[in-house]
């Protein structure tokens, strides 16, 4: 099983299922394209039609999008956890994931991933200020009614906490202030062996995009 991924440093959504596959501990083979770069797009068309990542590849099944390889995985290694057991919190589970997918593009346009990079706060606008708050709602929400048996959204690490990693890794790296509640569960998700993997491993990438060139002062280096 082969997982095609972009950049560690800024490619949110190849966070999301190798930190699922990784904390599930399904065995997968890294393939890593840089993004922005002249061959990216032919490198990524002879994995994909999409020509995006991620993009897993599973024998003779090729499966891109973030969500729906989780939805794949969930399938392949029904043991593996990656949903809740329970049916009204799995399909919470996957209501918040989608939202995920589809939603809050504000907050993901005005602060990019980049794990290199620590910003000072600053109004970012009343659409990313609606996002954080109804990020933060929904965080809340989940731990209330279903996560009591541990520190993620279900309790347990499920694949809703990867599908909403990079919100931490951004809330985290853009200084945006966040209640006691999602602070404590931003905390548990970068404690995660494999998170710190993947931002030790995009802290040091040798490749720089625009992203890099953002029109503020950066506070401090990433950790």
């Amino acid at each position: 099983m082969k997982l095609v991924i972009g950049n560690k440093n800024y490619s949110s959504w190849s966070l999301r299922p190798w930190l699922a596959m990784s904390v599930a501990g399904i065995a997968f083979e890294e393939d890593l394209v840089p993004l922005d770069q002249p061959d990216t797009r032919t490198r990524l068309l002879a994995r994909s039609p999409a020509a995006k990542v991620p993009i897993l590849i599973d024998g003779d099944v090729t499966v891109w999008e973030s969500l729906a390889i989780l939805e794949y995985l969930a399938e392949r290694f029904p043991d593996a956890g990656l949903w809740p057991a329970d049916p009204a919190a799995r399909a919470h589970a996957r209501a918040i994931s989608s939202e995920m997918h589809a939603g809050f593009s504000a907050l993901r346009s005005a602060c990019p991933m980049n794990l290199r990079k620590r910003f000072g706060w600053r109004d970012r606008g009343a659409e990313v200020t609606r996002d954080v708050a109804r990020v933060q709602q929904l965080w809340s929400d989940c731990r209330r009614r279903f996560g009591h048996d541990g520190p993620f959204l279900f309790g347990d690490f499920t694949a809703a906490d990867a599908m909403y990693a990079p919100v931490v890794a951004r809330f985290d790296g853009y200084s945006i202030p966040v209640d006691e509640e999602a602070g404590a569960y931003m905390a548990a998700v970068m404690d995660l062996p494999a998170f710190r993997a993947w931002k030790a491993a995009g802290i040091v990438e040798p490749w720089v995009l625009d992203i890099d060139e953002v029109d503020e002062p950066a506070i401090a280096e990433a950790r």
